[in-house]
């Protein structure tokens, strides 16, 4: 009787919408599917991300660029070292990584591993989307099974190789990864893809891309100002038939940003121009109306 009676008063009827209270009582464990059918410590992970720092990557013609906020500007920082939100994973694979980047170096570890082992085993780099697809299946394996959590950390691959040339991958938490023209993960990613598909441009070169990007992260960033302190650039390019990836040095990105602070100003100097051309034409018509 007291276990009817335990069954009974428990809410396992779909009619009933599960309330915050009930929503606390499936996000524990990753293991457990919410009565919406949701698994709440998921959505928790890609949470993180959309507070970490932005990270865009853009397909070109010619290559492919990488772009991606710094977090850590501190004056005493040791900035000699490598990179601090895009990674090298083989001569012709590189990443860029949004979110906790403790969980990420995990991933980069294990990506940079497979690709030396299939190099090994096969004695050829390891194809793009193979190597997406083996750390997608460990993401996935974390949001399965007991005692585990999801990785709070996505990753955006570029890449190149004789099956599908310059690739653009993207990967979340829960394991789904796609191939895209261009996008962003990070904080303000929304307002960003906006962005790319109103200005991105299939058949664009790579400096072209390279100024989308500075568009992008300029209207996107919470920074006033952006400097080569805040971002770093990577590129995915061709040379002499191989791949070749390439961090820019600071000069570089500074120059670029120059670059594109200055179409920024003459853009709006043109809207500006624009807007006093409508506004004289709407006065004539006023008193041509009044004329009459």
């Amino acid at each position: 009787m007291q276990l009817a009676t335990f069954f009974s008063a428990s809410s396992f009827t779909t009619n009933t919408k599960p309330t915050d209270k009930m929503a606390h009582r499936y996000d524990t464990r990753t293991t457990i599917f919410s009565p919406e059918g949701r698994l709440y410590q998921v959505e928790y992970a890609m949470e993180a991300i959309s507070h970490a720092g932005t990270c865009l990557g853009i397909l070109a013609t010619d290559g492919i660029i990488l772009a991606a906020e710094k977090k850590t500007t501190a004056k005493l920082l040791d900035t000699v070292s490598a990179a601090e939100k895009i990674f090298k994973l083989d001569e012709h694979i590189a990443c860029g990584v949004a979110g906790i980047t403790a969980d990420a170096n995990i991933l980069v570890n294990y990506l940079r591993l497979s690709a030396q082992r299939h190099t090994l085993s096969f004695q050829e780099p390891i194809p793009v989307e193979q190597l997406v697809t083996l750390v997608c299946d460990m993401k996935q394996a974390y949001t399965q099974y007991g005692g585990m959590r999801p990785f709070g950390a996505s990753l955006l691959f570029i890449g190149h190789d004789e099956h599908h040339n310059f690739q653009l991958y993207q990967s979340d938490p829960s394991g789904n990864f796609g191939a895209w023209k261009a996008t962003c993960i990070g904080s303000n990613s929304q307002a960003a893809e906006s962005i790319l598909k109103t200005d991105y441009q299939e058949d664009c070169t790579l400096n072209d891309a390279m100024l989308l990007a500075v568009k992008v992260l300029n209207k996107t960033m919470d920074s006033t100002k952006l400097s080569s302190d805040k971002l770093e650039f990577a590129t995915m390019t061709l040379k002499d038939g191989k791949p070749c990836y390439q961090i820019l040095p600071a000069e570089q990105v500074d120059a670029l940003l120059k670059q594109g602070e200055e179409i920024r100003k003459a853009e709006e100097e043109a809207d500006k121009k624009k807007k006093e051309e409508r506004a004289k034409e709407r006065k004539g018509g006023k008193r041509a109306a009044k004329a009459t």
